[in-house]
């Protein structure tokens, strides 16, 4: 199983096949975006990309096999883990594929190594409108938040720390068991880390999921992990397609649209069903013209 070693101790873990121009995968999640998720999608870009270009993709630190330490969230440390990944196998340049939460590391590489990042796909890209709020993305946490509070009652000898290891072994996936937290899946899987996350007091824990939190969704920007007006400066081409719900606002994808200087709005979403055989084909013909040899 391939992966790489980072200075902070973390592993980060990548799956590549096929050949020609370099796209790197970033599953829905952002920070616990893993590369199954990609098979739940409504279109699933490891498999049909692969006949045309060597894909790349990669378990985030908090995601499918790849580890990371109890630490807030940073988005200039989740790019510099895929630009370590694409050093190790040799890669200069990469187009990237990114969806939902994942959106946001696009972004964050292509501001910081725009040398690197030939192409952005954006599929239902996270970002705030008139239609949802910060409050919105911060409420993903609050389930988290409560369950080592409410199980302390029960279980005061543990704090209620047994309840949220309890969690994640039941279901390590904080998209279907937010309760579980970010730190879902090394929990349910790492017998050392979850032994850390058990000798932490309860206000500890929920001090480090404010953490991640506000690491994850910093207020005042409205793509989160690059400033506004670095939108407009950004001339990379870029397809997006938007989403249709309160985190992937349709109007958080026409901003992007509209501020990138070099962007194309998809006419709907790829979450589509009457449509994904041709957000498959679009997506495969937008990366192809970024490479026409």
């Amino acid at each position: 199983m391939p992966h790489i070693d980072r200075p902070d101790g973390a592993r980060i873990h990548y799956q590549e096949q096929g050949r020609g121009p370099a796209v790197l995968l970033l599953a829905p999640g952002g920070p616990v975006g893993e590369i199954s998720d990609w098979r739940h999608a409504p279109v699933d870009p490891t498999a049909t990309l692969a006949e045309r270009f060597r894909v790349i993709a990669v378990d985030q630190r908090h995601a499918g096999p790849s580890r990371g330490p109890l630490a807030p969230y940073d988005h200039q440390v989740a790019a510099a883990d895929l630009l370590a990944v694409l050093d190790a196998l040799g890669v200069g340049t990469a187009a990237v594929v990114a969806a939902g939460a994942s959106t946001t590391t696009a972004w964050r590489l292509a501001h910081d190594a725009p040398q690197r990042i030939g192409a952005v796909v954006a599929l239902a890209p996270v970002g705030l409108d008139d239609s949802n709020s910060l409050g919105d993305f911060f409420g993903l946490f609050d389930a988290a938040m409560r369950l080592p509070r409410a199980a302390f009652f029960d279980d005061p000898e543990s704090e209620g720390m047994a309840a949220v290891v309890e969690a994640a072994r039941r279901d390590g996936s904080f998209a279907s068991n937010p309760a579980a937290g970010p730190y879902a899946r090394p929990l349910a899987e790492d017998p050392d880390f979850a032994g850390q996350v058990l000798a932490l007091r309860r206000e500890k824990y929920v001090t480090a999921l404010v953490r991640f939190r506000d690491g994850q969704w910093p207020a005042g920007r409205a793509f989160f992990s690059v400033p506004d007006e670095w939108l407009a400066g950004a001339d990379l081409p870029v397809l997006v397609l938007p989403g249709d719900d309160r985190l992937s606002p349709p109007g958080a994808a026409k901003r992007l649209a509209t501020d990138l200087p070099n962007a194309t709005l998809a006419d709907a979403g790829w979450s589509a069903p009457d449509r994904r055989a041709r957000t498959a084909t679009e997506i495969a013909e937008f990366l192809t013209a970024q490479n026409p040899n």
